[in-house]
């Protein structure tokens, strides 16, 4: 990926990538971020859901969208983050979170066109429940008008990876005599709760059921 002012490298420059690949692979393990933006001169993070393809993600947009309508070409800036454990070292100092991130800049667009806004909705339904999208009911011309989408290229992103063990095992602190590595940190897809006014014998499909007992935000290619 490319090196812009907003995505180098300033501090632990070990910990990032450029790789386009590492880029994609933490996006395709989660489904929500945090859409930063400034809204009447104050600072507004917005978590909402995501989908993605090669070169745009798409947001689902309510309240950041109606503040991007008074400045369309303000900066935004959108995170996604998994993390993964905590690094426990001797010295509390050391320590530490292992973590995947990425940091996107840009100037998001609405989606007003009516294909594309129907095939980023997909995007973004499949992206967090896959098969999804074909099961349920799709959205209709009313449910489409109330809805907004917001389109941000990937071109301009970074991404940060800590992991390993606690770097203070060769140091002053390695004589303490002190427990120290990794707490591992996972989470795992429970089993599907029906809605309580679902009639008897209606079961979950097979792309929903199927997910109980899985990983969710796995480390893909990292």
């Amino acid at each position: 990926m490319p090196v812009t002012d907003r995505t180098r490298h300033r501090r632990l420059r070990e910990q990032g990538s450029l790789a386009r690949a590492d880029l994609e692979a933490i996006l395709d393990a989660g489904f929500v971020c945090h859409l930063g933006v400034v809204v009447d001169g104050h600072p507004m993070v917005v978590p909402t859901v995501y989908g993605r393809d090669d070169a745009w993600l798409f947001l689902h947009g309510s309240v950041a969208s109606r503040s991007l309508a008074a400045d369309p070409e303000a900066s935004v800036c959108v995170t996604v983050t998994h993390v993964d454990g905590l690094i426990l070292a001797r010295s509390v100092f050391e320590h530490g979170v292992a973590y995947r991130s990425v940091m996107i800049h840009g100037v998001p667009r609405p989606v007003t066109d009516p294909e594309e806004k129907l095939r980023g909705l997909r995007l973004l339904t499949e992206h967090a429940a896959p098969g999804q999208w074909d099961y349920a009911r799709r959205p209709s011309r009313k449910e489409l008008a109330a809805t907004t989408l917001l389109a941000l290229s990937l071109a301009e992103a970074s991404v940060k990876v800590a992991e390993g063990p606690p770097e203070d095992g060769d140091g002053p602190d390695a004589g303490l005599g002190l427990w120290a590595g990794n707490l591992p940190l996972t989470a795992t897809w429970g089993a599907p709760v029906p809605d309580p006014l679902l009639p008897a014998g209606i079961a979950p499909p097979p792309h929903i059921a199927g997910r109980s007992g899985t990983r969710q935000g796995a480390k893909g290619r990292l």
